[in-house]
């Protein structure tokens, strides 16, 4: 059974805008029960991005918490880094500029071993949610560059689809909505797609991937009726949900 130890993170920041404060906890928790003292961050994902810069930021709040952190683009191999981290943190932006970033830099296959394998643990906040599943084509944003195919990291088998919104009556032009963007995405893959409110946190460790937050989380599944799940739901059900779905495993993967 793999080994992994995930937490997803629609929103870096929710309310009171201080960044990642309001999952702190659940931050704190997963790193601290696996002794982790440094985190590699990936900041692949912000367009016109000072590397870092970014990583600076994600220091300053991860230091007051008692972690170190370190920058992937500052390593001559990234491979070896992706090898020795103890934890992965990927920061949020554009999905398909971060995985096409990932594969560039080849490191997909290495980060999905040390999560799926090893099970060190991965934070995933906003976008990244979208390139921590089987496939990215629940991703909100158009994609700023063609990353090749929507394989992503496969790290979980079902979709993911961050920032939910709730369609906004007063719009004239309402055709684009988050909910019609899954159901377009659902019409050529299988798999159902578990839409995230802001300010929602999914802990997955093995096979049980429990929903934390303020809000309700919307499942979709091709053909039926989304249906609403309150917040403390184990939606470890779609593990065995997606085991007979097949993924095309792209040449990345070869």
């Amino acid at each position: 059974m793999p080994k992994r130890q995930i937490l997803l993170l629609t929103s870096s920041l929710y309310e009171d805008g201080t960044h990642l404060e309001h999952v702190r906890p659940y931050i704190e928790k997963i790193l601290t029960k696996n002794n982790v003292k440094r985190v590699l961050f990936i900041p692949y994902a912000l367009a016109n991005c000072d590397y870092d810069e970014y990583t600076e930021k994600v220091e300053t709040i991860f230091g007051k918490w008692g972690f170190h952190v370190d920058g992937i683009h500052k390593s001559p191999d990234q491979i070896a880094a992706v090898k020795k981290a103890q934890a992965i943190f990927i920061g949020e932006g554009n999905t398909a500029l971060l995985l096409l970033q990932l594969y560039d830099e080849e490191i997909v296959k290495a980060i999905r071993r040390r999560i799926i394998d090893d099970g060190i643990p991965y934070i995933g906040s906003s976008v990244s949610p979208n390139v921590t599943v089987c496939s990215s084509q629940t991703a909100n944003a158009m994609g700023v560059v063609c990353p090749g195919p929507f394989d992503a990291l496969k790290l979980v088998p079902f979709l993911i689809n961050p920032h939910y919104l709730e369609p906004n009556a007063n719009l004239i032009d309402r055709r684009e909505t988050f909910e019609v963007r899954i159901l377009e995405a659902l019409m050529v893959n299988e798999r159902p797609c578990l839409a995230l409110r802001e300010g929602a946190c999914l802990v997955i460790e093995r096979k049980n991937a429990t929903l934390f937050g303020p809000a309700n989380a919307i499942l979709f599944r091709k053909g039926e009726e989304p249906t609403e799940f309150p917040p403390g739901t184990n939606f470890g059900f779609l593990f065995d949900e997606c085991k007979d779905v097949a993924v095309p495993i792209s040449k990345f993967y070869s």
